[in-house]
């Protein structure tokens, strides 16, 4: 709380909860310690930044008076948050009975003999507390994938995990059943498959030996490939 020589004002400082693009405000308070009518108005080094209500008025004898002063939304941050605007507050006697309108440019000017209490007060920003912290969500299981072969084979990757992540769940046991059902029958698709993808690759090496001809080298790759996984597939489960 300042002592001045007609008003108490509280606080002493503007401090602005500071959050970019969002406007913020903040209240000072002034009591008339005197018997005598007190006018008053405030000035800021910048005033395309801050509205000030009322910017002038009359407090009463013995009286308060309440001033809410709002920062208009900032696009960006000073450094260290530090602010350099600064707010003056003046105040002088007024005549018995005054009002805002009886308040003129002329009643604070010190050249006139009168006596004019003025008091500065700096503005701080004060960091907006941040949003508490959303918890993560656990990672959902891989959905099965499929890739697709030349020869226009398909298989399923990760039939044994998905399988495995399905289990039976206490709420819902005949869905989960269906699932682990349906599943196990595109293992054991994936392995007959396999089975006849072998037996065609068998007769191919039999054609091969018998007309010494060749068949395509992407086509064994990609055969072999996929053995190889329905393979590992069967063996994991």
């Amino acid at each position: 709380m300042s002592d001045g020589v007609f008003l108490e004002i509280q606080p002493t400082e503007l401090k602005f909860p500071f959050e970019l693009k969002k406007q913020s405000s903040c209240s000072m308070q002034l009591m008339n310690k005197t018997d005598q009518y007190v006018a008053f108005k405030v000035k800021t080094t910048n005033p395309k930044k801050y509205c000030v209500r009322p910017n002038t008025g009359i407090v009463l004898p013995r009286s308060t008076c309440d001033v809410t002063v709002t920062m208009q939304a900032q696009k960006e941050a000073p450094p260290d948050l530090q602010c350099k605007d600064k707010f003056l507050l003046q105040s002088v006697i007024a005549e018995n009975g005054a009002t805002t309108k009886d308040i003129t440019s002329e009643m604070f000017n010190k050249e006139t003999g009168r006596v004019v209490d003025e008091f500065k007060l700096r503005v701080v920003y004060i960091p907006a507390s941040p949003p508490s912290p959303v918890p993560e969500e656990p990672e959902e299981g891989s959905s099965p994938r499929l890739s697709t072969f030349e020869n226009g084979a398909q298989s399923l990757q990760t039939l044994d995990s998905a399988s495995r992540s399905y289990e039976p769940s206490k709420d819902k046991p005949s869905e989960a059943l269906a699932i682990i059902s349906k599943l196990t029958e595109e293992k054991n698709s994936a392995t007959k498959q396999n089975e006849k993808l072998r037996q065609e690759l068998d007769l191919l090496r039999k054609e091969r030996s018998m007309n010494h001809g060749g068949f395509s080298v992407t086509f064994v790759v990609s055969v072999a490939l996929l053995g190889a996984l329905i393979g590992y597939i069967i063996k994991m489960s």
